[in-house]
Protein backbone atom coordinates (compact mmCIF):
# COMPACT_ATOMS: atom_id res chain seq x y z
CA UNK A 1 0.00 0.00 0.00
CA UNK A 2 2.45 2.25 0.69
CA UNK A 3 4.20 2.13 -2.83
CA UNK A 4 0.66 2.47 -4.07
CA UNK A 5 0.42 5.36 -2.11
CA UNK A 6 3.61 6.77 -3.36
CA UNK A 7 2.41 6.53 -7.15
CA UNK A 8 -0.68 8.27 -6.52
CA UNK A 9 1.34 11.33 -4.89
CA UNK A 10 3.61 11.28 -8.16
CA UNK A 11 0.80 10.55 -10.85
CA UNK A 12 -0.52 13.87 -8.72
CA UNK A 13 2.18 15.79 -9.05
CA UNK A 14 2.22 15.06 -12.85
CA UNK A 15 -0.79 16.18 -13.45
CA UNK A 16 -0.24 19.51 -11.74
CA UNK A 17 -2.01 19.38 -8.58
CA UNK A 18 -0.22 21.66 -5.58
CA UNK A 19 1.85 19.47 -3.48
CA UNK A 20 0.40 19.65 0.41
CA UNK A 21 -3.17 18.43 -1.81
CA UNK A 22 -0.86 15.67 -3.05
CA UNK A 23 0.08 14.24 0.25
CA UNK A 24 -3.03 14.83 1.59
CA UNK A 25 -4.56 12.67 -1.20
CA UNK A 26 -2.32 9.98 -1.27
CA UNK A 27 -2.51 9.52 3.08
CA UNK A 28 -6.05 9.75 2.13
CA UNK A 29 -5.98 6.39 0.33
CA UNK A 30 -3.28 4.70 2.54
CA UNK A 31 -6.00 5.65 5.53
CA UNK A 32 -8.83 4.31 2.97
CA UNK A 33 -7.05 1.23 2.39
CA UNK A 34 -5.65 -0.02 5.57
CA UNK A 35 -9.35 1.05 7.34
CA UNK A 36 -7.56 3.51 9.69
CA UNK A 37 -10.13 6.10 11.23
CA UNK A 38 -9.95 9.60 9.45
CA UNK A 39 -9.47 11.25 12.70
CA UNK A 40 -6.04 10.25 12.16
CA UNK A 41 -5.76 13.08 9.53
CA UNK A 42 -7.16 15.62 11.71
CA UNK A 43 -4.75 14.53 14.48
CA UNK A 44 -1.53 14.68 12.39
CA UNK A 45 -2.34 18.05 10.63
CA UNK A 46 -2.71 19.81 13.57
CA UNK A 47 0.20 18.03 15.48
CA UNK A 48 2.37 19.05 12.65
CA UNK A 49 1.29 22.41 12.83
CA UNK A 50 1.48 23.00 16.58
CA UNK A 51 5.16 24.33 17.19
CA UNK A 52 6.41 27.11 18.75
CA UNK A 53 9.17 27.16 16.53
CA UNK A 54 6.96 27.51 13.20
CA UNK A 55 5.40 30.94 14.20
CA UNK A 56 9.21 32.01 12.76
CA UNK A 57 8.09 31.49 9.63
CA UNK A 58 5.16 34.24 9.62
CA UNK A 59 7.77 36.88 11.48
CA UNK A 60 10.71 36.64 9.37
CA UNK A 61 8.04 36.62 6.11
CA UNK A 62 5.77 39.62 7.45
CA UNK A 63 9.46 41.27 8.22
CA UNK A 64 10.61 40.34 4.79
CA UNK A 65 7.46 42.19 3.37
CA UNK A 66 7.70 45.29 5.45
CA UNK A 67 11.31 46.30 4.91
CA UNK A 68 11.02 45.30 1.04
CA UNK A 69 7.50 47.54 0.61
CA UNK A 70 9.91 50.54 2.94
CA UNK A 71 12.27 50.57 0.66
CA UNK A 72 15.51 48.48 1.69
CA UNK A 73 16.24 46.99 -1.13
CA UNK A 74 16.50 49.91 -3.41
CA UNK A 75 18.85 51.20 -0.20
CA UNK A 76 20.90 47.91 -0.09
CA UNK A 77 21.44 47.90 -3.97
CA UNK A 78 22.75 51.89 -3.72
CA UNK A 79 24.81 50.67 -0.85
CA UNK A 80 26.44 47.75 -2.69
CA UNK A 81 26.47 49.52 -5.94
CA UNK A 82 28.78 52.70 -4.64
CA UNK A 83 31.68 49.53 -2.75
CA UNK A 84 31.95 47.31 -6.40
CA UNK A 85 30.46 49.81 -9.17
CA UNK A 86 34.42 50.14 -10.43
CA UNK A 87 34.57 45.97 -10.43
CA UNK A 88 34.51 44.77 -14.34
CA UNK A 89 30.35 43.24 -14.29
CA UNK A 90 29.97 45.56 -10.99
CA UNK A 91 26.30 45.27 -11.25
CA UNK A 92 26.42 41.16 -10.91
CA UNK A 93 29.09 41.27 -8.34
CA UNK A 94 26.34 43.83 -6.67
CA UNK A 95 23.32 41.51 -7.12
CA UNK A 96 25.31 38.47 -5.57
CA UNK A 97 26.42 40.48 -2.45
CA UNK A 98 23.14 42.08 -1.76
CA UNK A 99 21.70 38.86 -2.15
CA UNK A 100 23.83 38.36 0.85
CA UNK A 101 23.01 40.79 2.70
CA UNK A 102 18.80 40.48 1.52
CA UNK A 103 19.50 36.65 3.28
CA UNK A 104 19.47 38.14 6.52
CA UNK A 105 16.32 39.61 6.15
CA UNK A 106 13.89 37.61 3.64
CA UNK A 107 15.10 34.06 4.41
CA UNK A 108 13.70 32.55 1.29
CA UNK A 109 14.93 32.01 -2.03
CA UNK A 110 11.85 33.13 -4.06
CA UNK A 111 11.50 36.61 -2.09
CA UNK A 112 15.37 37.39 -2.92
CA UNK A 113 14.61 36.41 -7.05
CA UNK A 114 10.83 38.76 -6.90
CA UNK A 115 12.46 41.69 -5.02
CA UNK A 116 15.42 42.03 -6.21
CA UNK A 117 15.59 40.13 -9.50
CA UNK A 118 12.46 42.91 -10.91
CA UNK A 119 14.66 45.85 -10.17
CA UNK A 120 18.09 44.18 -11.03
CA UNK A 121 17.58 42.15 -13.98
CA UNK A 122 16.08 44.90 -16.35
CA UNK A 123 19.01 46.87 -14.36
CA UNK A 124 21.32 44.93 -16.17
CA UNK A 125 19.79 44.23 -19.60
CA UNK A 126 20.28 47.46 -20.01
CA UNK A 127 23.47 47.93 -18.92
CA UNK A 128 24.68 45.59 -21.54
CA UNK A 129 24.74 42.41 -19.63
CA UNK A 130 23.38 39.39 -22.21
CA UNK A 131 19.41 38.55 -20.61
CA UNK A 132 20.53 35.14 -19.68
CA UNK A 133 23.30 35.74 -17.49
CA UNK A 134 20.88 38.15 -15.80
CA UNK A 135 18.63 36.01 -15.09
CA UNK A 136 21.23 33.25 -14.19
CA UNK A 137 23.09 35.75 -11.74
CA UNK A 138 19.82 36.37 -10.44
CA UNK A 139 19.00 32.42 -9.45
CA UNK A 140 22.27 31.17 -8.33
CA UNK A 141 22.36 33.58 -5.91
CA UNK A 142 19.01 33.74 -4.30
CA UNK A 143 20.22 30.38 -3.07
CA UNK A 144 22.05 31.74 -0.59
CA UNK A 145 18.83 33.36 1.17
CA UNK A 146 17.70 30.11 2.83
CA UNK A 147 21.96 29.39 4.14
CA UNK A 148 22.38 33.38 5.54
CA UNK A 149 20.04 33.25 8.89
CA UNK A 150 17.05 33.74 8.97
CA UNK A 151 16.40 30.90 7.30
CA UNK A 152 12.65 29.69 6.93
CA UNK A 153 13.72 26.17 5.73
CA UNK A 154 15.40 25.81 8.66
CA UNK A 155 12.52 26.37 10.33
CA UNK A 156 11.11 23.65 8.99
CA UNK A 157 13.59 21.20 9.21
CA UNK A 158 14.22 21.66 12.65
CA UNK A 159 10.69 21.29 13.85
CA UNK A 160 10.16 18.24 11.54
CA UNK A 161 13.43 16.66 13.20
CA UNK A 162 13.69 18.64 16.39
CA UNK A 163 16.91 19.83 15.30
CA UNK A 164 17.98 23.67 17.72
CA UNK A 165 16.45 25.78 15.06
CA UNK A 166 19.27 28.50 16.88
CA UNK A 167 22.16 26.11 16.12
CA UNK A 168 21.14 25.57 12.72
CA UNK A 169 21.38 29.30 12.10
CA UNK A 170 24.35 29.26 13.78
CA UNK A 171 25.71 26.91 11.49
CA UNK A 172 24.76 28.26 8.12
CA UNK A 173 26.94 31.81 8.81
CA UNK A 174 30.13 30.33 7.40
CA UNK A 175 28.41 28.30 4.59
CA UNK A 176 26.23 31.00 3.15
CA UNK A 177 28.87 33.52 3.00
CA UNK A 178 31.05 30.78 1.53
CA UNK A 179 28.49 30.24 -0.84
CA UNK A 180 27.82 33.88 -1.65
CA UNK A 181 32.09 34.57 -2.48
CA UNK A 182 32.61 31.62 -4.01
CA UNK A 183 30.00 32.61 -6.99
CA UNK A 184 31.36 35.88 -7.23
CA UNK A 185 34.58 33.89 -8.78
CA UNK A 186 32.64 32.28 -12.26
CA UNK A 187 30.64 35.84 -11.91
CA UNK A 188 33.43 38.03 -12.24
CA UNK A 189 35.33 35.80 -14.57
CA UNK A 190 32.51 35.44 -17.30
CA UNK A 191 32.40 39.79 -16.78
CA UNK A 192 36.29 40.00 -18.00
CA UNK A 193 35.31 37.42 -20.64
CA UNK A 194 32.02 39.28 -22.24
CA UNK A 195 33.65 42.52 -21.73
CA UNK A 196 30.62 43.34 -19.51
CA UNK A 197 30.91 47.40 -18.07
CA UNK A 198 32.05 48.71 -15.13
CA UNK A 199 31.62 52.37 -13.49
CA UNK A 200 33.03 54.92 -12.12
CA UNK A 201 34.82 54.64 -8.50
CA UNK A 202 32.29 56.30 -6.27
CA UNK A 203 34.03 58.85 -3.88
CA UNK A 204 34.04 58.68 -0.37
CA UNK A 205 31.44 61.20 -0.37
CA UNK A 206 28.83 58.94 -2.26
CA UNK A 207 29.99 56.09 -0.19
CA UNK A 208 29.17 57.73 3.46
CA UNK A 209 25.72 59.02 1.63
CA UNK A 210 24.89 55.51 0.54
CA UNK A 211 25.89 53.58 4.53
CA UNK A 212 24.09 56.43 6.06
CA UNK A 213 20.70 56.02 3.85
CA UNK A 214 21.01 52.07 4.32
CA UNK A 215 22.33 51.93 7.75
CA UNK A 216 18.52 51.10 8.87
CA UNK A 217 18.58 48.70 6.27
CA UNK A 218 21.59 47.17 7.75
CA UNK A 219 21.47 47.37 11.31
CA UNK A 220 18.39 44.71 11.01
CA UNK A 221 20.25 41.59 10.11
CA UNK A 222 22.96 42.65 12.81
CA UNK A 223 20.23 42.79 15.76
CA UNK A 224 18.58 39.52 14.70
CA UNK A 225 21.41 37.37 14.39
CA UNK A 226 22.95 39.27 17.51
CA UNK A 227 20.24 38.52 19.37
CA UNK A 228 20.13 35.06 18.48
CA UNK A 229 23.14 34.45 18.86
CA UNK A 230 23.93 36.01 22.42
CA UNK A 231 21.16 34.37 23.55
CA UNK A 232 18.80 37.43 23.96
CA UNK A 233 16.06 36.36 22.34
CA UNK A 234 15.08 32.77 20.55
CA UNK A 235 14.24 32.75 16.84
CA UNK A 236 10.39 32.84 17.21
CA UNK A 237 11.09 35.83 19.03
CA UNK A 238 13.55 37.36 16.88
CA UNK A 239 11.18 37.14 14.22
CA UNK A 240 8.54 39.42 16.27
CA UNK A 241 11.31 41.29 17.08
CA UNK A 242 12.43 42.04 14.00
CA UNK A 243 8.44 42.76 12.45
CA UNK A 244 8.47 45.18 15.12
CA UNK A 245 11.62 46.68 14.09
CA UNK A 246 10.55 46.03 10.42
CA UNK A 247 7.20 48.20 10.68
CA UNK A 248 9.29 51.46 12.61
CA UNK A 249 11.82 51.84 10.22
CA UNK A 250 9.34 51.40 7.25
CA UNK A 251 6.59 54.13 8.84
CA UNK A 252 8.81 56.42 10.79
CA UNK A 253 12.23 56.61 8.76
CA UNK A 254 12.14 55.85 5.67
CA UNK A 255 8.37 56.52 4.99
CA UNK A 256 8.00 54.46 2.31
CA UNK A 257 5.20 52.80 4.39
CA UNK A 258 1.76 54.43 5.26
CA UNK A 259 0.17 53.11 7.96
CA UNK A 260 -3.00 52.38 5.76
CA UNK A 261 -0.65 50.23 3.53
CA UNK A 262 0.15 47.66 6.72
CA UNK A 263 -3.08 45.90 6.88
CA UNK A 264 -2.76 44.82 2.88
CA UNK A 265 0.58 44.01 3.39
CA UNK A 266 -0.36 41.61 6.49
CA UNK A 267 -3.19 40.50 4.72
CA UNK A 268 -1.22 39.08 1.73
CA UNK A 269 1.38 38.05 4.15
CA UNK A 270 -1.25 35.54 5.97
CA UNK A 271 -2.24 34.19 2.72
CA UNK A 272 1.19 33.06 1.92
CA UNK A 273 2.01 31.60 5.26
CA UNK A 274 -1.41 29.88 4.93
CA UNK A 275 -0.20 27.30 1.88
CA UNK A 276 2.97 26.70 3.99
CA UNK A 277 1.58 25.84 6.82
CA UNK A 278 -1.26 23.63 5.39
CA UNK A 279 1.82 21.99 3.06
CA UNK A 280 3.58 21.34 6.22
CA UNK A 281 0.46 19.90 8.18
CA UNK A 282 -0.20 17.35 5.34
CA UNK A 283 3.28 15.88 5.00
CA UNK A 284 3.24 15.35 8.84
CA UNK A 285 0.46 13.32 7.65
CA UNK A 286 2.87 11.74 4.88
CA UNK A 287 5.88 11.49 7.31
CA UNK A 288 3.38 9.58 9.72
CA UNK A 289 2.51 6.95 7.18
CA UNK A 290 6.11 6.67 6.29
CA UNK A 291 7.28 6.44 10.01
CA UNK A 292 4.52 3.54 10.82
CA UNK A 293 5.70 1.43 8.07
CA UNK A 294 9.14 2.22 9.16
CA UNK A 295 10.01 3.42 5.71
CA UNK A 296 13.04 5.46 7.23
CA UNK A 297 15.05 2.33 8.72
CA UNK A 298 14.83 0.26 5.51
CA UNK A 299 16.16 3.21 3.49
CA UNK A 300 19.03 3.66 5.96
CA UNK A 301 19.03 -0.23 6.22
CA UNK A 302 19.06 -0.43 2.43
CA UNK A 303 21.82 2.15 1.67
CA UNK A 304 24.20 0.96 4.86
CA UNK A 305 24.04 -2.98 3.01
CA UNK A 306 25.60 -1.22 0.37
CA UNK A 307 28.23 0.30 2.27
CA UNK A 308 29.10 2.01 5.80
CA UNK A 309 31.76 4.01 4.31
CA UNK A 310 31.53 7.57 5.57
CA UNK A 311 32.74 9.23 2.33
CA UNK A 312 29.95 6.95 -0.13
CA UNK A 313 27.22 7.64 2.22
CA UNK A 314 27.51 10.67 2.32
CA UNK A 315 27.65 11.18 -1.41
CA UNK A 316 24.60 8.60 -1.51
CA UNK A 317 22.61 10.88 0.46
CA UNK A 318 23.54 14.10 -1.57
CA UNK A 319 22.28 12.29 -4.93
CA UNK A 320 19.33 11.79 -3.32
CA UNK A 321 18.78 14.65 -2.20
CA UNK A 322 20.05 16.49 -5.37
CA UNK A 323 17.29 14.18 -7.12
CA UNK A 324 14.68 14.72 -5.00
CA UNK A 325 15.35 18.99 -5.47
CA UNK A 326 15.25 18.38 -9.19
CA UNK A 327 11.74 17.72 -8.92
CA UNK A 328 10.22 18.66 -5.75
CA UNK A 329 9.10 21.97 -4.00
CA UNK A 330 12.35 22.53 -1.43
CA UNK A 331 10.28 22.96 1.55
CA UNK A 332 7.63 19.73 0.90
CA UNK A 333 11.69 17.68 0.18
CA UNK A 334 12.40 18.80 3.65
CA UNK A 335 9.56 17.57 5.14
CA UNK A 336 9.76 14.37 3.45
CA UNK A 337 13.30 13.16 3.13
CA UNK A 338 14.62 14.39 6.58
CA UNK A 339 12.84 12.06 8.42
CA UNK A 340 14.32 9.35 6.35
CA UNK A 341 17.50 10.36 5.86
CA UNK A 342 18.97 11.99 8.75
CA UNK A 343 19.13 8.04 10.42
CA UNK A 344 21.37 7.30 7.83
CA UNK A 345 23.48 10.46 8.23
CA UNK A 346 23.57 9.32 12.00
CA UNK A 347 24.24 6.00 11.79
CA UNK A 348 28.02 6.99 9.77
CA UNK A 349 28.98 9.70 12.29
CA UNK A 350 27.26 13.10 11.04
CA UNK A 351 26.19 15.28 13.48
CA UNK A 352 22.31 16.11 12.88
CA UNK A 353 22.92 19.87 12.52
CA UNK A 354 25.97 18.84 9.67
CA UNK A 355 23.40 16.79 8.13
CA UNK A 356 20.80 19.26 8.75
CA UNK A 357 22.98 22.03 6.55
CA UNK A 358 24.14 19.81 4.09
CA UNK A 359 20.75 18.44 3.15
CA UNK A 360 19.34 21.90 3.45
CA UNK A 361 22.20 23.45 0.92
CA UNK A 362 21.17 20.52 -1.44
CA UNK A 363 17.91 20.97 -1.90
CA UNK A 364 17.67 24.62 -2.57
CA UNK A 365 20.40 23.93 -5.52
CA UNK A 366 16.90 22.01 -6.54
CA UNK A 367 15.92 25.65 -7.46
CA UNK A 368 18.04 26.60 -10.01
CA UNK A 369 17.81 22.94 -11.56
CA UNK A 370 15.73 21.63 -14.07
CA UNK A 371 13.08 20.64 -14.93
CA UNK A 372 11.23 22.78 -11.77
CA UNK A 373 13.73 25.00 -10.67
CA UNK A 374 11.45 27.57 -9.25
CA UNK A 375 14.61 30.25 -8.68
CA UNK A 376 15.15 29.95 -12.53
CA UNK A 377 11.71 29.92 -13.51
CA UNK A 378 10.75 33.03 -11.64
CA UNK A 379 13.77 34.79 -13.24
CA UNK A 380 13.20 33.77 -16.64
CA UNK A 381 9.82 35.42 -16.22
CA UNK A 382 10.97 38.71 -14.95
CA UNK A 383 13.51 38.83 -17.99
CA UNK A 384 11.15 37.29 -20.23
CA UNK A 385 13.51 35.04 -21.70
CA UNK A 386 12.48 30.82 -22.35
CA UNK A 387 13.41 28.82 -19.21
CA UNK A 388 15.88 26.67 -20.91
CA UNK A 389 17.91 29.45 -21.84
CA UNK A 390 17.81 30.38 -18.38
CA UNK A 391 19.02 26.82 -17.32
CA UNK A 392 21.89 26.53 -19.75
CA UNK A 393 22.78 29.81 -18.49
CA UNK A 394 23.33 28.67 -14.76
CA UNK A 395 25.37 25.92 -15.21
CA UNK A 396 28.95 27.75 -14.17
CA UNK A 397 26.73 28.89 -10.93
CA UNK A 398 25.66 25.63 -10.38
CA UNK A 399 28.89 23.92 -10.98
CA UNK A 400 30.27 26.27 -8.24
CA UNK A 401 27.25 25.75 -5.66
CA UNK A 402 27.87 21.67 -6.11
CA UNK A 403 31.87 22.81 -5.22
CA UNK A 404 31.02 24.19 -2.30
CA UNK A 405 28.30 21.49 -1.68
CA UNK A 406 31.19 19.64 -1.56
CA UNK A 407 32.96 21.60 1.19
CA UNK A 408 29.86 22.14 3.36
CA UNK A 409 29.39 18.22 3.09
CA UNK A 410 33.21 16.99 3.87
CA UNK A 411 34.38 19.36 6.28
CA UNK A 412 32.14 19.55 8.61
CA UNK A 413 33.94 22.70 10.74
CA UNK A 414 32.76 24.54 8.39
CA UNK A 415 29.31 24.17 9.48
CA UNK A 416 29.74 23.19 13.57
CA UNK A 417 32.55 25.81 14.48
CA UNK A 418 30.14 28.85 15.47
CA UNK A 419 28.09 26.92 16.92
CA UNK A 420 30.62 24.59 19.20
CA UNK A 421 31.93 28.14 20.63
CA UNK A 422 28.48 29.34 21.27
CA UNK A 423 27.31 26.57 22.64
Amino acid sequence: MVAMMFIIFLVLLILGVPIAFSLGFSSLFYLFANGIPLTVIAQKFYAGMDSFTLLCIPGFMLAGALMNGGGITKRILNFCNSFLGHFRGSLALVNIVASMVFAGISGTAIADVCSLGSMLIPAMVEDGYDDDFSVAVTAASSVVGPIIPPSVPMVIAGSCVSISVGKMFQAGIIPGILLGLALCVPTYIISVKRDYPRHERADWKVRAQTTKDAIWAMLMPVILLGGILSGVFTPTEASIVTCVYALIVGVFVYKEIKITDVPRIVWENIRACASIIVLIGLANVFAYILTAERIPQMVANSILSITDNRIVVILLINVVLLFVGMFMESLAAILITFPVLLPVATAVGMDPVHFALMAILNLMLGLTTPPVGMCVCTGAQIGKISAFKAFRATIPFLATSLFVLMLVSFVPQLTLWIPSILN
